[in-house]
């Protein structure tokens, strides 16, 4: 539920088609990942296998229980209609497949072929449709061309830019666009009341308006990361310990949230660095700033290295630390 916040267009949108009888055959769900699209997909499925065809005008929306039988096997994920495709675990581990393969879209396909067994309404999920392999795409987008009646498909996306434009071109796009920062801040601070304001505003702007981002960022503890942030500033961490394990927290893509709460969290560091020196001081600063930015710049236009760019940003900051012999500053 706390996913759905910023979705009450896409759900218009969705339940007036359904209310007028002009559900298109396919829908492109496209956003930022962590903004709830799987969710909202799941949401729809749930609708549409309890409920009729639609096209009656009735005021309804996504949140209306319909037929319990069919709600029950939803809910133990055991409704035969709702068709899933997503990347599987690959032999016996944890780790999934790089793709969503050909032969699961062929499978897919092949129940297409078969009678309703239950209810009006057959929906395919697909999250996301951005990790199909290529053979995956071309076998989708000849289903998209020419659907099978009471099929409804779902498509996530998380770059449709990227998707083949005659996957795009047959579908109905839903966009769901970055939460606006003060809803956001008034969601979160009543979803987590006991997180201090200043946290709750640091996790807002590194979430980008991104829901599920930022209830990944809350386990980041962004007190604890301004802390080790501010110790390598004034200390210079002159045997690389704290570095060391800023790389190790903020490296790797599992990780890359919480890279973007400490690029998010350094401006304001800087900031308050460069107020409590005299104004001839400021420059060296301004100048570790820079360096922040070049590097965080380099990182996005080659291979992204985590642990590169948070160890760099540490590097920057002890820069700023008082010198032997020096006095504090």
């Amino acid at each position: 539920m706390a996913l759905m916040i910023g979705h009450q267009d896409a759900e218009k949108a969705f339940a007036e088609a359904w209310q007028g009888g002009r559900l298109h055959h396919a829908w492109l769900l496209a956003g930022p990942q962590g903004m709830g699209k799987g969710v909202f997909a799941e949401r729809v499925a749930r609708f549409l296998v309890t409920h009729g065809r639609g096209g009656d005008g009735q005021a309804i929306t996504l949140d209306d229980p319909g037929d319990e039988a069919a709600g029950r096997l939803v809910d133990a994920g055991n409704h035969p209609e709702i068709l899933r495709l997503a990347r599987q675990p690959k032999d016996k581990s944890k780790e999934l497949a790089r793709n969503i393969t050909i032969e699961q879209v062929r499978q897919m396909i092949r129940r297409l072929h078969l009678s309703l067994s239950l209810g009006e309404w057959r929906v395919i999920i697909v999250d996301a449709v951005d990790d199909l392999e290529t053979d995956g795409a071309n076998a989708l987008l000849k289903t998209l061309e020419e659907p099978p009646a009471k099929t409804l498909f779902l498509l996530v996306s998380h770059s449709p830019g990227r998707l083949l434009p005659t996957i795009r071109s047959r579908c109905r796009m839903l966009r769901f666009q970055p939460v606006d920062r003060d809803v956001m801040t008034a969601w979160l601070h009543e979803l987590r009341p006991m997180l201090e304001m200043a946290e709750v505003r640091a996790i807002v702007a590194a979430s980008g308006g991104v829901p599920g981002k930022a209830l990944a960022l809350i386990d980041s503890d962004v007190a604890a990361m301004e802390k080790k942030l501010l110790a390598i500033a004034t200390g210079g961490d002159p045997e690389n310990r704290l570095r060391e394990a800023l790389a190790r927290e903020v490296g790797g893509t599992s990780n890359r949230a919480r890279l973007e709460l400490v690029i998010d969290i350094v401006p304001g560091l800087l900031a308050r660095i460069a107020r409590e020196r005299p104004v001839a001081e400021i420059a060296p600063v301004l100048a570790q700033w820079d360096r922040v930015q070049r590097t965080v710049r380099d990182a996005i236009r080659g291979s992204y290295d985590g642990a590169m760019v948070g160890f760099e940003i540490g590097n920057c900051l002890a820069e700023l630390a008082p010198r032997a012999g020096q006095p504090a500053r």
